[in-house]
């Protein structure tokens, strides 16, 4: 059973987090999801270690919660968790000074027993949350957090608290796994006593690694983007661990990683020379203007504008950019590039800033405001990285209306579109080897798009602009995976809503026998219905679409009968196809007295297609009659007609089933007037011509009790066929969706001809009822 008043609590652990410490994008999601996660609806607890660098205004916000010991093999450590509240998440920091109070968060030789120590205290830390906070998921990421999984399973399993508990292990990026001399084991861990834990961890003779502990222990592996999980299952890109990601295949799956849209926005932006908007992109010309000024650039809008920043490594595709750069500058491109890194690459950016001044600009720094100015100022976005795990600086580019320029790898692949120049498609330009000649030619075909078609361009920058790169809808992938692993856990109704709109939608969807609700059973048809504007379906399917529009047919057609037609009138609506034996013997039964009179002769066909055609006119007008008119009709029959309109009956089961003609006689309600009203158009075309002639003939076969004709369409009477109410409103649904192509003389108003022939009895009875009107 669900619980529903218990929401999903969730441990986000990271060894960095924005806007307290960060030295890269792991630092941007573990600042961001949680905090969708809790828009969502979740309840998140963040642990972070706490840095001496931290700043001091966020220190002074935090409180001490508890505190408590942690044992790390031989050694007992003090950990304390302070606690502060941050935009609806709160934060738990790690604190322990021997670990922590250092200058920087990484690089130091005793990384391994830091956050060896870290990932101890995140577990040992689950009994101590605050009351009411039972953690559901324990979401660990990369490997400075990789061995929290291992402690659980090992040393805390079988606890009350910690059986419930499920772990996620993100991989940012699988080249940083935690490798380490195996003393570890015994002298930081305590677990080589453990057979399972000493094989697990154990990656080579005389080491172990964190990460490969994660990967063997967590209960499902993420990794941030779809190609990058398919990459690092294979020996290029697995870095040593294709293997048992391959074996774990099953529990491994792709999330694309979001950006701070609110942080990140050109309308708001205060870092940036001018404002803009999708709509509005003058202030985009003027940042350019002022970039160029400011790098020492030749300001000039008819130049493209061409940046990179980045981390100066080879794995970001600097081997690339030294090859083509000269042909790059030397073709009319600018280019401007923020970042630091390699020396030899360092110095080649200088050395073409020296062979290309007012073209080529480089600044081997660190500036994070200077990169935003570069983000909103420029044409293009160059990232031809080797390999990516997911990348945020081609998703801030397409934000400012930057097109990206990227190597078709992980993230770069899922998140940028290439241009298709003949459809228009796209969302910037991609190249796939990782080859300079390529990186240059994918350059030249965004610069010829910007120099020859303005039109194409500002449309691709349009399209890259209007992408959606948000966290919610990544948040809503993790907690598709959350809710998978704790089914007994009721979803909030914000973040189901699409799933409780589409759950009865498949259900009613499928062509079944009949049911209760009006439209449930109806077979879907692809032209039965139009697109409707009754729809209130965020996540719709198509099938979807139809069902809905059919359910409110059905309750117009129900509201003006009494309860037992309401059964009724559902059957009018859905046994279009179902042409069942049962059916045809309920038919049988009914529509043979209703049916009383039909022409036999076949030379009527052409005159029941002019009858249906008034007779959908007077329907319309004078429902009321109808019943009486029948009636009398009835009366009146030769028992000659009555013989050759029981075989006819048969046929027409599937109408004449759909509702009792004494049912309909007693009510004549809106729908009868709506069908007659559409098949009305059809009637005009198929009948127009032969309606006089063929009238006169069934004037002198037939005697008309009522002449009610109209001069321009039927002179005389038409008393032959018995117009059945029931037959009447049904005929007109038929005829919208098929026009039968073999029957001789298709009547509009006998729609059932499409199931069987003989429904010209159909459209004689409408006939005969239009003229008794």
């Amino acid at each position: 059973m669900a619980q529903t008043s218990k929401k999903m609590q969730i441990v986000f652990a990271s060894a960095e987090c924005a806007p307290f410490v960060k030295t890269g994008g792991l630092g941007d999601v573990a600042g961001s999801l949680p905090a969708a996660l809790v828009r969502a609806g979740a309840e998140v607890i963040v642990m972070v270690p706490k840095y001496a660098t931290i700043k001091d205004e966020y220190k002074a916000q935090m409180e001490h919660f508890t505190d408590f010991y942690v044992s790390l093999s031989w050694r007992n450590e003090y950990c304390g968790l302070e606690k502060l509240e941050h935009d609806g998440v709160t934060y738990m920091f790690v604190d322990n000074e021997h670990y922590f109070a250092r200058d920087y968060p990484y690089g130091f030789f005793d990384d391994g027993e830091r956050f060896a120590f870290f990932s101890k205290a995140i577990t040992e830390s689950l009994q101590h949350l605050p009351e009411g906070f039972e953690c559901d998921i324990l979401h660990c990421n990369d490997w400075q957090t990789a061995l929290a999984p291992v402690f659980l399973r090992e040393f805390y399993q079988g606890l009350p608290l910690y059986d419930r508990v499920k772990t996620v292990f993100s991989i940012h990026n699988v080249a940083f796994q935690g490798q380490f001399s195996d003393t570890v084991m015994e002298d930081i861990l305590g677990m080589a006593h453990i057979p399972a834990a000493a094989t697990q961890l154990r990656c080579d003779a005389c080491s172990i690694n964190y990460m490969l502990g994660a990967l063997h222990y967590a209960d499902a592996i993420t990794t941030v983007s779809p190609t990058y999980a398919s990459e690092i299952q294979t020996p290029e890109f697995g870095e040593g661990l294709d293997g048992v990601l391959r074996e774990r295949s099953y529990a491994l799956q792709g999330i694309l990683n979001g950006i701070d849209v609110v942080g990140f926005d050109p309308a708001t932006d205060k870092r940036i020379a001018a404002n803009y908007t999708v709509d509005d992109r003058t202030g985009k010309a003027v940042c350019k203007a002022k970039l160029q000024e400011e790098l020492g650039l030749e300001i000039r809008d008819d130049r493209p504008l061409m940046v990179m920043v980045t981390r100066l490594t080879r794995q970001k595709g600097m081997d690339l950019v030294m090859y083509a750069l000269d042909r790059i500058l030397s073709g009319g491109v600018q280019v401007a590039v923020l970042g630091t890194g390699d020396r030899d690459y360092e110095d080649g950016l200088r050395y073409f800033q020296g062979k290309y001044p007012g073209t080529m600009a480089a600044r081997i720094e660190f500036d994070p405001a200077l990169s935003q100015r570069m983000y909103a100022a420029a044409d293009m976005f160059l990232m031809p990285s080797k390999f990516e795990p997911c990348g945020l600086s081609q998703i801030i580019a397409m934000r400012y209306g930057t097109l990206p320029i990227v190597r078709e790898t992980g993230g770069l692949k899922d998140t940028v579109q290439p241009y298709n120049e003949f459809t228009g498609e796209g969302t910037g330009f991609s190249f796939s080897h990782f080859n300079g000649d390529e990186m240059g030619d994918a350059v030249f075909r965004a610069a010829r798009l910007f120099w020859d078609n303005r039109k194409a361009w500002d449309q691709l920058v349009t399209q890259a602009m209007s992408q959606d790169f948000s966290w919610t809808r990544s948040a809503d992938k993790y907690l598709d995976l959350y809710f998978f692993m704790h089914p007994e856990i009721e979803r909030p109704v914000a973040v189901e809503a699409a799933a409780a709109v589409e759950e009865p939608v498949a259900a009613e969807a499928e062509p079944a026998a009949p049911v209760k609700e009006p439209a449930a059973a109806e077979e879907p048809k692809a032209e039965e219905k139009p697109a409707d504007d009754g729809e209130v379906k965020p996540t719709a399917k198509p099938a979807a679409k139809k069902t809905t529009i059919r359910m409110t047919t059905a309750k117009k057609a129900t509201t003006t009968k009494a309860a037992t037609s309401k059964t009724t009138a559902a059957k009018a609506t859905t046994t279009r196809k179902r042409t069942t034996a049962a059916a045809k013997k309920a038919v049988e039964a009914e529509a043979a007295p209703e049916v009383k009179a039909e022409a036999t002769a076949e030379a009527t066909t052409a005159e029941a297609k002019t009858a249906a055609k008034t007779a959908t006119k007077t329907a319309a007008k004078k429902t009321p009659t109808k019943t009486a008119t029948a009636k009398k009709a009835t009366a009146t029959k030769s028992p000659a007609t009555k013989a050759a309109t029981t075989k006819a009956a048969a046929k027409t089961a599937p109408k004449a089933a759909a509702k009792p003609a004494v049912k309909v006689e007693e009510a004549p309600s809106e729908p009868k007037a709506k069908a007659a009203v559409e098949a009305k158009p059809a009637a005009k075309t198929t009948t127009r011509k032969r309606a006089t002639t063929t009238a006169k003939k069934a004037t002198t076969k037939t005697a008309a009790p009522k002449a009610e004709a109209k001069a321009k369409d039927e002179p005389a009477v038409k008393a032959e066929p018995e117009p059945k109410d029931a037959e009447v409103k049904t005929a007109p649904k038929a005829t919208v969706k098929t026009e039968p192509a073999k029957k001789a003389p298709v009547s509009p108003a006998a729609p059932a001809e499409e199931k069987a022939p003989t429904k010209k009895t159909s459209v004689r009875k409408a006939t005969a009822t239009r003229k008794r009107h």
